[in-house]
């Protein structure tokens, strides 16, 4: 059974500001800060569990985007269902897009690309 995600990589440019940003700015606790033998890097933190719960309830993550081929039929379809969307279809620059949220928070854009 999956019980949550381990790790997410966050490409930086800078790793001591992102280090400073993530612990001192964000409040994250710092977990490793290890040199690796081929010149790398491994630096980790993690958010105070307080924190994430506050986060979720306010809106304020996005685990990501869903694809659909037809937006405006599967928003339809979805709203139906009692799927609550935060924005109606609409067209955007890379194709349609509509905006929905879970029951705990997590808003997802759900989205038709252009071909």
């Amino acid at each position: 059974m999956i019980t949550g995600m381990s790790f997410v990589s966050v490409w930086v440019l800078d790793q001591d500001s992102a280090k400073d940003f993530y612990t001192a700015k964000l409040g994250c606790e710092l977990t490793n800060d290890l040199q690796l033998d081929n010149g790398m890097r491994w630096l980790t933190v993690r958010p105070e569990a307080e924190q994430v719960r506050a986060l979720v309830a306010k809106g304020a993550l996005s685990p990501g985007v869903m694809a659909t081929s037809d937006c405006r039929a599967d928003h339809r379809a979805l709203s139906s269902a009692g799927v609550q969307f935060l924005q109606e279809p609409a067209t955007r620059p890379y194709g349609i897009e509509a905006v929905l949220r879970d029951d705990s928070g997590n808003w997802y854009s759900f989205t038709q690309r252009t071909a």
